[in-house]
Parts: C-alpha cells; structure tokens; sequence
C-alpha cells in the first residue's frame, strides 16, 4: 500500500439510550477546526479490518473486548485532504451497544493527546442539530445505518 491510500476501521459504541461515542479531533493539522469522529483508525501492517477495531477501541477508549461483529458498513473514498495527508481509503463499520463510560486515554499515542480535545455521547438527532464538522460527512446516515443493524441483531 502507498501512502496515498489508508484502510482504516471505525466503530460506533452504543450506550443504553442510543447515543454515540464521538471524539472531538484535529487531523494533519491544528489549522483547521477539529471534527467529531468515532472510534477506530487505521489497520496495521499484518492486520485485518476486525483486528483493528478491536486494537482501536482498547487504544482509543480502554475498552477491551475479545471481537467485533461483523461490519455493516465497508467502502472505498476520497480522504477529505483538510485532515488527511492521504488520498484515497477503505473504511469498514462496526455497530457495538456497551455500557456508557468514559474513556481512557491510557493507550493514546502523543499525537492522540494533542489532537483530541473531548468526547462526548450524542443522539442521532444532536449530531443532525448541533455538530458543524463531522467525518464522515455522511455520519448521520452511517449512526443511522449501524442503529438499525445493531438493533437486529439484538432482537
């Protein structure tokens, strides 16, 4: 893989009441605003989507668990070039419902502990309401998309 393409896995964690875990977070640079995004990252060298979603949340959140469902989500895009050195990418979804927590940023790397100014838990409606930058651009439908699968899989 070159440097211009970034396989990266994203996880939606899901509290009792439906609402999502998102960071807010600097990209390549503090000289655009921040946006909120969710857990997960890129899949390392030797990895598969599911190995790096499990390795994300444990670095990101604390949390640690033993495997994902499978993805309801995976397809190819163009990095926004504001936050991305990148170009283009391959994002895989997973949808988990968890207890509400607040995560720890024990395993986050220097470059996490600059870049994440907060967390929050949001309604699908508050992302809609309340939030300017959001990546993807396309969250609410993706929130939307993992809720109903989730929820399927819980029925």
């Amino acid at each position: 893989m070159s440097a211009s393409f970034r396989a990266t896995s994203r996880v939606l964690l899901f509290d009792e009441q439906d609402r999502v875990l998102l960071f807010l977070q600097y990209g390549k640079s503090h000289e655009v605003p921040a946006r909120w995004m969710t857990p997960g990252g890129g899949v390392d060298a030797g990895e598969d989507h599911d190995a790096a979603a499990v390795r994300e949340l444990r670095e990101e959140t604390g949390l640690e668990i033993p495997s994902v469902p499978a993805p309801f989500a995976a397809y190819d895009f163009d990095a926004d070039q504001r936050w991305h050195p990148y170009e283009r990418g391959r994002m895989e979804w997973y949808a988990l419902r968890v207890e509400r927590f607040d995560p720890r940023p024990d395993g986050w790397t220097d470059e996490e502990r600059v870049d994440i100014v907060r967390h929050d838990w949001f309604s699908v409606d508050a992302i809609e309401s309340a939030l300017e930058e959001v990546e993807p651009h396309d969250l609410v439908e993706l929130v939307t998309r993992g809720l109903d699968d989730l929820r399927r899989r819980e029925a």
